[in-house]
């Protein structure tokens, strides 16, 4: 069983940043991979970015060059970041952050990103 509680996420302006952040309940580099999706009303849930074991990182077309994902290396080796720049009205939505251990998918609560002038 993994636990994941995001935080970092709220209100911010077209052109702004944010960083988010998943803290999971072990040890991150355990598990097969780690990422973030989003969920709106209009599109339903879409992949963010994630990484795998293997080394590779995924991106979705519509935040390549803005948003940037990676691990905290600190001595807790337990967080996921999730860097967003010039955030545009259309990244507006609930960010999920996502674990795979290899058996099993494991979802956080959520946290709320608005981009609103």
């Amino acid at each position: 069983q993994v636990k994941l509680v995001e935080s970092g996420g709220g209100l911010v302006q077209p052109g702004g940043s944010l960083r988010l952040s998943c803290t999971a309940s072990k040890d991150i580099f355990e598990m097969s991979s780690m990422g973030w999706y989003r969920h709106t009303p209009e599109n339903g849930r879409e992949l963010v970015a994630d990484q795998h074991k293997d080394g590779t990182t995924n991106y979705a077309d519509s935040v390549k060059g803005r948003f940037t994902i990676s691990r905290d290396n600190a001595d807790a080796r337990n967080t996921v970041l999730l860097q967003m720049n010039s955030l545009k009205l259309e990244d507006t939505a609930v960010y999920f952050c996502h674990a795979d251990d290899g058996y099993y998918d494991y979802w956080g609560p959520g946290t709320q990103v608005t981009v609103s002038s």
